[in-house]
């Protein structure tokens, strides 16, 4: 009888849909999902689910982390309560599918913020644990994963607990950046930054070359909290290698405002011509961004909302890319080998002429990421952005992968969506650490690409 019941639950509760994508929307596949409201919902989801389970948040891994058309996935967006919150230091305990946004807006008035966050804030808590995801302050702060005090952990195995470093360390740390393979986050116990005010002091410098990158991110590391550069992936010749480089410290003048509604925000109501980010369009887009930059460029007070989220004013800007939708790239290389393989990655991408016109480059530190399979580590990583152009992008990025993993690099998960399985290998040396505490009923379409 229990069994009929549980295949009941997963009929009535995990609905075939064929409009759940990732950021990147390059894999259309048909996917089975679950909208649970309510956190004592998820045990039942659990143990209904037929064959491999997922859970997942808002989708914003750009490649097959986060979907999984193989099985059954629940979306933990409903669950998203704040539980607990200590203003005295700055311990907040939410569930999982609470967005980053939302917890901006409930602790910056209370003087405190995300200890580090990506470039989007349109990400759940669970989400940001299991891609142990960075910003521009990994050199000070690490990931995100070394101010995760606790997570309450549901297996396909009845396992149900709170997992802490000191409780099970091997657990936290193959869950910390495990992709959601352990089992279900269901809530998180994060360490805040504490702020006295919600604008930060900014200097904007452009540089014309590499050399000029590395001499500002050197010397920009001691004084400076947040670092990053924009690069201009498309330029030649004597501007090969320029960018707009970015540094700033929280203004403590204890003026806060947090940012709008959500709901409010710019969208883009279609998908943009397929041919319309090409070489020629990105280059005199780029050329007008640099030009601005350096007139505008010097010190200014900013509000952190467009200094560490700038795309999110336009909720659904990966519609840019056309129905195609595009691949990211994201690589880290260690410091030996990062001026040279950055040089290279660059000039295979400029020749190659596929465009593009979000390309990142910044340094991580030295503070060790806890998980096992957590991409930032110490060196330089490069983020790019590609139309899917078809068999030319993957064959690029192909080339790119054997240019990183000659210097010793690795790709990041979260970012990719056609990584080779003995580049994932050689990516993480921890991998069969995480492999004695993956729950072997939780896969994605990510997993079963890379793990054969």
């Amino acid at each position: 009888m229990t069994q009929g019941k549980g295949s009941d639950l997963a009929a009535t509760s995990f609905r075939a849909r064929r409009d759940v994508y990732s950021w990147g929307r390059v894999v259309r596949r048909t996917q089975r999902v679950a909208e649970p409201k309510f956190r004592d919902e998820l045990p039942g989801l659990v143990a209904a689910a037929r064959g491999p389970l997922l859970a997942t948040g808002r989708r914003r891994s750009y490649g097959d982390s986060c979907l999984n058309s193989e099985g059954m996935t629940i979306d933990m967006r409903g669950v998203d309560r704040l539980l607990a919150f200590d203003a005295g230091t700055g311990v907040l305990q939410a569930e999982a599918g609470v967005s980053l946004s939302q917890i901006i807006a409930f602790a910056a008035p209370r003087g405190w913020f995300l200890p580090t966050t990506p470039g989007t804030r349109f990400v759940t808590l669970g989400g940001a644990v299991a891609n142990d995801v960075h910003g521009k302050n990994h050199h000070r702060a690490g990931s995100f994963g070394n101010h995760v005090v606790s997570f309450d952990l549901l297996r396909r195995d009845g396992f149900q607990a709170r997992v802490t470093k000191k409780s099970d360390p091997d657990l936290f740390a193959a869950t910390i950046g495990g992709l959601g393979l352990t089992g279900v986050i269901c809530t998180v116990e994060l360490q805040l930054e504490r702020i006295r005010g919600g604008f930060l002091d900014v200097e904007t410098i452009p540089h014309a070359n590499l050399a000029e990158f590395w001499e500002l991110a050197e010397e920009s590391a001691a004084g400076f909290e947040h670092t990053v550069s924009w690069i201009d992936a498309v330029a030649r010749g004597a501007n090969f290698g320029r960018g707009v480089f970015s540094r700033a410290n929280w203004r403590p003048d204890d003026v806060i405002e947090i940012h709008g509604d959500d709901r409010t925000w710019k969208t883009l109501p279609f998908d943009a011509p397929s041919r319309l980010l090409n070489r020629y369009t990105v280059g005199g887009f780029n050329e007008l961004y640099f030009r601005k930059c350096r007139a505008g460029a010097g010190k200014s007070v900013q509000h952190y909302a467009p200094f560490f989220y700038p795309l999110d004013a336009i909720h659904d800007w990966n519609r840019l890319y056309g129905s195609r939708g595009m691949f990211q790239y994201q690589c880290v290389v260690p410091p030996g080998a990062a001026r040279a393989a950055i040089a290279t990655l660059l000039r295979e991408i400029v020749g190659e002429g596929q465009a593009s016109f979000l390309a990142v480059l910044k340094t991580f530190g030295d503070k060790t990421s806890p998980g096992f399979l957590s991409f930032p580590r110490p060196g330089a990583t490069l983020a790019l952005d590609f139309p899917n152009s078809g068999q030319d992008t993957l064959a690029l990025m192909s080339r790119l992968d054997s240019i990183v993993m000659e210097a010793g690099g690795a790709l990041y998960p979260a970012k990719d969506g056609r990584l080779a399985p003995e580049t994932f290998r050689r990516s993480f040396p921890k991998l069969q650490e995480f492999l004695r505490h993956k729950d072997e009923r939780m896969e994605s379409d990510f997993w079963r690409r890379v793990a054969g």
